[in-house]
């Protein structure tokens, strides 16, 4: 058997799809619910998803945003109109390039935190994982283990079956021949009375 570290070392390089989006994995609870810890590093891997959907989409809206601002921009340097407002002109390019850098400012920081995401989502899938199995191989023992009392109890059954079974039987044998006896000892007309009087007990 593989020391704990050998063995984590040999699941360091294999793919583990995302869990909790797999309705097979949520069903592996279905009987018997998701221990504390299960549920806990279900809720962290969920937020961490969540993270990074809402990253992803606010890098989409900052790159349209940027695209935008760009625009606007070449679009003041580019024009040949003179409104005769030049200051007003050179106030909006300024602040164009300030809203442009605090989109890049947070862009970055965007593109920074979906290149560790991934990383940490893996390692609590990980870890998700490791526990889910642990569950499972011991709901397995379990089960086997009582399978086992079953079958046994199942055994036990069916040769109290069979000896009841005889018994019965002899019971029945038993009654007939008592029965035989009685009708060659006492005659029909005696045995009948007595089957009147007894009617109740015997049926």
């Amino acid at each position: 058997m593989k020391s704990e570290q050998e063995f984590l070392e040999a699941l360091s390089d294999k793919e583990v799809p995302i869990l909790v989006l797999d309705q097979k994995w949520h069903r592996l609870f279905a009987i018997h619910g998701k221990t504390d810890a299960i549920k806990s590093l279900e809720q962290e891997e969920n937020r961490l998803l969540m993270k990074q959907g809402q990253l992803n989409t606010r890098l989409k809206e900052l790159k349209k945003v940027k695209s935008k601002l760009m625009n606007h921009i070449v679009d003041n340097m580019d024009t040949e109109e003179k409104t005769g407002d030049e200051d007003q002109r050179h106030k909006e390019m300024d602040q164009d390039a300030r809203l442009l850098d605090e989109v890049k400012e947070e862009m970055t920081k965007c593109e920074d935190e979906l290149l560790e995401l991934p990383k940490s989502i893996q390692e609590t899938n990980r870890k998700l994982m490791l526990v889910s199995m642990e569950y499972c191989y011991e709901k397995l023992r379990t089960n086997k283990e009582e399978a086992e009392e079953i079958a046994g109890w199942i055994t036990d059954i069916r040769v109290q079956l069979k000896k009841n079974i005889i018994k019965k039987q002899n019971r029945e044998i038993n009654n007939r021949e008592i029965y035989a006896y009685m009708h060659d000892i006492f005659g029909h007309s005696i045995l009948d009375l007595f089957d009147i009087q007894y009617e109740e007990e015997l049926n």
